[in-house]
């Protein structure tokens, strides 16, 4: 048997990344994926219940912890990779925050709505892929992937969901805001164009993955996701297997979803 691909996602104790892992643990092919999470805690919790829902997986996983808001912590995190396994096939930037639910029940403030979200999705997601380079291009076949979100723009211009269309007059009445984390994941697409361009000819691929409208954790409005159609995260976790696994080599450099292509 061949040896097991190794898999860093971030974020992977619930939502998209869970289902990620999960999906690579039902694989017929055999991977060591690294769980990250900004909690070890909640990691070893995903953990212990991805072994009773794959019992019988030719791959293994393991928590890894990272905070995407603290540099040392992602340097912790690289220097556990580094000792072990010592390099990595694939990098699934999956983490993501929002806050402007957060924003909307005046628990922060909009300036803060927006760099925190601008903070993980971004920043951190840039750091955290600037310190693992090296450990991903001692790879054979390295994978660079980022979760890109509902953040196509002329999709968005096209038909904004999921804000209805708003009557004139201020201040608006919005139920259910996205627009730090939209713009926070547009920025997010930036940087697989830029880390596409870089890495050309390290044989480096690349690429933005958009998993569609699903109901995960984030902003912690799950019900609310559900209740305006958003799918199952599991869409998105066998996305994103099918991107590690090859299925989606013609569309490097671009943002691929489960029909084909989005544009920017």
């Amino acid at each position: 048997m061949a040896a097991p691909k190794i898999v860093l996602v971030t974020g992977g104790n619930n939502g998209i990344g869970y289902e990620t892992v999960k999906a690579l643990l039902q694989s017929e092919h055999p991977y060591r994926i690294l769980l990250g999470s900004r909690s070890l805690e909640k990691a070893k919790l995903a953990i212990e219940t991805l072994h009773k829902e794959c019992p019988d997986s030719p791959s293994t996983v393991e928590a890894l912890q990272v905070d995407l808001t603290s540099d040392e912590s992602i340097e912790k995190a690289f220097e556990q990779v580094k000792t072990g396994p010592g390099h990595i096939d694939a990098l699934i930037n999956n983490a993501g925050a929002a806050f402007d639910a957060a924003f909307l029940a005046g628990r922060i403030s909009l300036r803060g709505c927006f760099t925190e979200a601008y903070d993980v999705n971004v920043a951190g997601t840039q750091v955290l892929t600037w310190t693992f380079m090296p450990l991903l291009l001692k790879s054979a076949d390295p994978r660079l992937i980022f979760v890109a979100g509902l953040s196509q723009i002329n999709e968005a211009s096209v038909a904004y969901f999921p804000t209805p269309p708003q009557p004139a007059g201020w201040p608006k009445t919005i139920d259910f805001e996205t627009i730090g984390y939209r713009c926070s994941k547009m920025a997010l697409n930036m940087l697989m164009v830029d880390w596409n361009h870089k890495l050309k000819e390290d044989g480096v691929k690349v690429w933005g993955v958009g998993p569609g409208f699903l109901a995960t954790g984030l902003g912690n409005l799950p019900d609310k996701l559900k209740e305006m159609g958003a799918a199952h995260p599991r869409v998105g976790g066998l996305l994103l297997r099918s991107v590690v696994e090859g299925e989606r080599d013609a569309d490097v450099g671009k943002i691929v979803n489960k029909g084909g292509i989005s544009q920017f």
